[in-house]
């Protein structure tokens, strides 16, 4: 029989750590909305990637459009399993250019945000450096139908600089709906990477990733 004493015991240092942890984010997010070096402040951010909650979303959604620190807001951010940080990078695709713009989109697709799918196939038109392309990545690890369906209409009008790029993002996508039990939507990913005008090795990993398809069943 448990002792009740134990029990006890062990529920007040469960909630001793959380209030330790809790008073150790709030020091972290005043770093970070203080006059800090930046070293404490990256410092800050790294360690809100490990204990960060919701609370930190805020404060470190300021910090994606700052050029020195846009990295690391992004590095706090992404591990934290809360909606309003989805929120928050969708939020930012409006407001950044450049190298922060770059980066939200990148972990839009680390978070396999669906709900970004429509922001991310317009980000297929933009013409800045290295937009377009992380953002068919993106699509590729977000692996939802809609984010196919984007990819293979994008593959088949995209300019040759884009072109990889959307491949890459159709196979990781065919993979998702692969694993996911749709080895049809797969297959159909698939077949329009097989089609493009694209280096051989694409059409031999479509080709591998076609067999793999019809050998897999449905689970619908």
């Amino acid at each position: 029989m448990t002792n009740p004493m134990t029990i006890l015991a062990a529920t007040s240092a469960v909630h001793a750590d959380a209030a330790a942890t809790k008073e150790t984010e709030d020091k972290l997010i005043a770093v970070l909305e203080s006059d800090a070096s930046r070293k404490e402040k990256v410092d800050a951010c790294r360690q809100l990637g490990v204990i960060g909650t919701k609370n930190a979303v805020p404060t470190l959604a300021v910090l994606l459009g700052d050029q020195k620190l846009s990295h690391m807001a992004r590095y706090g951010l992404e591990p934290i399993p809360d909606a309003s940080v989805d929120e928050a990078l969708r939020d930012a695709l409006g407001k950044l250019k450049g190298r922060p713009l770059v980066g939200v989109v990148g972990s839009l697709g680390v978070r396999r945000d669906s709900a970004a799918a429509a922001l991310l196939a317009k980000m297929l038109e933009n013409t800045e450096a290295d937009v377009a392309p992380t953002a068919a990545r993106s699509l590729g690890k977000i692996g939802t139908p809609e984010a196919a369906k984007v990819l293979t209409g994008a593959l088949a009008k995209s300019p040759a600089r884009l072109r990889v790029a959307v491949a890459e993002g159709c196979l990781d996508c065919a993979e998702q709906r692969l694993a996911e039990g749709k080895p049809d939507e797969a297959e159909a990913l698939y077949q329009a990477v097989a089609k493009a005008d694209l280096p051989k090795y694409f059409r031999m990993a479509a080709a591998r990733g076609m067999l793999l398809a019809r050998e897999k069943p449905d689970k619908r």
